[in-house]
């Protein structure tokens, strides 16, 4: 996908590293579109018709940055499998943001830049280092904390 923030248009049919089903349909919990990061255009909707967790994270966020070495394996575990999507907020600010997700090694999958909540709310979440786990029907099959361990057992059900 193409970067606002190089120059290009946006990218609306997702980000690298999530990849939805052929002919999936896309359920109400996936209709939202939203800034990645680097200023790209993130579609929910690019995760229809494939599991997907969603990690709600801080940049301040001590527990986030302790996990976050753990959320990145899980995610290279299962990227063939399920998507795994950052969604960075609570004032953490574009430019902390960043530097967490290159300084913990999270860079590798999308982050959306959710400073205003926007996605918080839709999914009611109220704290950092929280998951939201959707099968591939978009259904969210869990909303809350988890352990890493609980969070492993728990994406590789969904796979």
């Amino acid at each position: 996908p193409t970067s606002v923030a190089t120059g290009g248009t946006p990218d609306t049919t997702g980000a690298p590293g999530t990849t939805a089903a052929p002919g999936a349909a896309v359920p109400q919990t996936l209709d939202f579109t939203a800034r990645t990061l680097d200023g790209a255009t993130f579609a929910g909707s690019s995760l229809a018709g494939k599991p997907a967790v969603l990690w709600f994270w801080a940049a301040w966020c001590t527990r986030c940055r302790g996990v976050a070495g753990s959320v990145a394996e899980v995610q290279r575990d299962n990227a063939a499998r399920v998507n795994l999507v950052g969604v960075a907020g609570l004032g953490s600010g574009a430019d902390a943001m960043r530097r967490f997700a290159r300084d913990t090694g999270v860079d590798g999958f999308p982050h959306l830049a959710d400073d205003d909540g926007t996605v918080w709310r839709r999914f009611g979440v109220t704290s950092q280092e929280h998951y939201v786990l959707l099968d591939s029907a978009g259904t969210v099959v869990h909303n809350g904390p988890l352990s890493q361990p609980e969070l492993r057992r728990r994406v590789a059900e969904l796979a």
